[in-house]
């Protein structure tokens, strides 16, 4: 291995495209880090992979370290290995182009790992936080005012969502084409009804066992989200068939309806969207077992 100031000498040659006209043979780091060794090489590889990599030398760690800010994906959803969080914060130091944030699940995940990479990636289109339980309504800062491109937000089971979490998002962001928030106990109906109004652009959305959900927060989803196709509200008590018939008059590209689990909602409802619509409460007089299923809109 070259002494450090040796690396750093030829590190600085080939980042001014310095030609090298002495008699030291050629080698692999010689070729161009931009156009040869990242998108043909170390784009194939896995993230361990990439780590590994950077243990061997100096050099390789500055190459996986150009490498990484080039990265588009982060997919770490129930990965709570042990050192994962040490992982993450080298991530965060250097991930400048993140598209794609998968963290459903990590237990481990806190504000002060999450906040460094949200606001190096302003270009987040993609964030899944479900389940991550030890972050708080700060975390969501960065998503909220800066992440102007965002169209998935998925908070699951993330009970420190606040109303007022709701609010400012309500305030920046209005292009989201699909949200998650079940499980979710502290956001209140008013909030809800008013955060609805903006999202014209929603296609999918999550609500199960949310249970501010009313016939009213219904209204304003049919009123204001006719995009709608997969709608979840299986556990939603308060709701009945008032809120689901506005639902199958205004919503016109509905494809899915999860509505297990909600006493009020009766076959008055449900019998005229059965001819074009999926609903996974089955109407017993005419169930069929082969009915088609997306279980992948419930999977996080």
């Amino acid at each position: 291995m070259t002494t450090l100031p040796n690396e750093e000498q030829h590190l600085e040659e080939m980042a001014t495209d310095i030609v090298r006209v002495d008699n030291c043979p050629v080698t692999f780091f010689d070729l161009s880090w931009e156009d040869v060794i990242i998108p043909k090489i170390l784009s194939k590889l896995t993230l361990k992979e990439l780590f590994t990599l950077r243990c061997c030398s100096q050099t390789t760690k500055r190459l996986v370290e150009c490498a990484l800010e080039k990265l588009i994906e982060i997919d770490f959803a129930g990965n709570n290995s042990a050192n994962i969080d040490l992982t993450f914060k080298v991530l965060g130091e250097n991930c400048k182009r993140l598209e794609n944030l998968q963290l459903a699940r990590c237990n481990w995940m806190t504000d002060d790992l999450l906040l460094p990479i949200l606001e190096r990636n302003k270009h987040l289109k993609i964030v899944n936080l479900n389940e991550c339980v030890n972050i708080t309504p700060l975390a969501l800062q960065p998503i909220i005012i800066e992440c102007k491109d965002l169209r998935v937000l998925k908070l699951s089971k993330c009970q420190w969502l606040t109303t007022g979490a709701v609010d400012a998002l309500t305030l920046h962001q209005s292009n989201l084409e699909e949200f998650d928030i079940s499980h979710c106990t502290a956001i209140g109906e008013r909030c809800l009804i008013i955060f609805f109004r903006k999202l014209n652009k929603l296609t999918v959305l999550s609500l199960a066992n949310t249970l501010s959900v009313t016939d009213q927060v219904l209204i304003q989803i049919a009123k204001y989200c006719r995009a709608l196709e997969h709608i979840n509200l299986v556990g939603c008590a308060a709701i009945s068939d008032f809120g689901i018939h506005a639902l199958s008059n205004y919503c016109q590209r509905l494809q899915s309806l999860f509505i297990r689990h909600c006493p009020r909602v009766t076959e008055r409802s449900l019998g005229p969207l059965r001819k074009r619509v999926f609903i996974d409460r089955p109407n017993h007089l005419d169930f069929n077992q082969n009915d088609f299923y997306p279980s992948d809109f419930l999977i996080y």
